[in-house]
């Protein structure tokens, strides 16, 4: 039986990183990617494949996925779109520069490699494309206006092309996990620090406690979840003969998922606003 072939990205930490390392002692061939060089090579020497791909950079894209295609003799079975990083702040705080550099990473980067990969499913006859998305897909909190944004944009955008390749060879899938162990929260800083004017903004008190937040690590959240949770759903995605569209991740996913579909928008506002 031929080995199966996965590129994920995102792979420096967290979610990504389990999903490599989970994937590989399933049996997989998996390109792990990452934004970074240094990531890459720490990968390389942990004896992963790992191009380098960084969503904010086209030529990297094709170049990363140029690469994979090399080593695989031009096939490759499933995609895992998953990097991604998040802004901190209240909207009205928001520079559109800022919105524009997290939606060329969350979204334009991810579509665009996947735009570079149905071709190549498409003549192979088979295919399955995993877009990581979040609880923040489906409800919206506040501070993280930037990061919901992108991910409500990813999760049309991936129903859409669910819905338009029905009757390919090439299945869509959407996971939606809420709270998982990671480094978003560090890995956010840089980008409040750059973007967030906050001592100026209307709302400086309000931020006391976002900073607090941002800056401390208060340990896990009570319905937080390892990564390996997200890989578990990822082999479903991967292996099942009939996947399903999305896969909820952690309690409050679920408990989010099923409160938009029964709640009118001004009551759940409240459930929100309550934690």
């Amino acid at each position: 039986m031929t080995q199966k072939s996965i590129l994920i990205t995102g792979c420096s930490s967290g979610i990504g990183l389990d999903a490599a390392s989970g994937l590989r002692a399933a049996g997989w061939r998996v390109f792990a990617s990452c934004r970074k060089p240094d990531d890459c090579t720490w990968l390389r020497s942990e004896g992963f494949e790992s191009p380098q791909i960084d969503y904010a950079d086209p030529d990297s894209i094709v170049n990363g996925l140029a690469e994979t295609l090399e080593a695989t003799g031009g096939t490759l079975d499933a995609l895992y779109n998953n990097g991604a990083y998040a802004c901190p702040g209240a909207v009205e705080d928001l520079p559109v520069e800022a919105l524009r550099q997290i939606f060329e990473t969350n979204v334009f980067g991810y579509h665009e490699l996947t735009r570079l990969v149905i071709p190549i499913m498409r003549a192979q006859g088979h295919g399955r494309i995993i877009n990581c998305s979040s609880v923040l897909g489906l409800v919206g909190l506040k501070w993280r206006g930037a990061y919901v944004a992108t991910k409500f944009a990813l999760e049309g955008l991936t129903d859409v092309l669910r819905i338009e390749m029905t009757g390919t060879p090439i299945k869509v899938i959407l996971i939606e996990p809420g709270p998982v162990t990671s480094k978003i929260r560090e890995n956010a800083i840089p980008h409040f620090e750059k973007w967030i004017d906050w001592e100026n903004s209307a709302r400086a008190n309000d931020y006391k406690d976002v900073l607090s937040r941002l800056y401390s690590d208060s340990g896990p959240d009570k319905f937080e979840l390892p990564a390996s949770a997200v890989t578990k759903k990822l082999l479903h995605a991967l292996t099942s003969a009939r996947p399903k569209a999305r896969y909820y991740v952690t309690t409050p996913t679920y408990l989010m998922g099923f409160l938009r579909r029964v709640l009118p928008t001004r009551l759940l506002d409240m459930v929100i606003l309550r934690g």
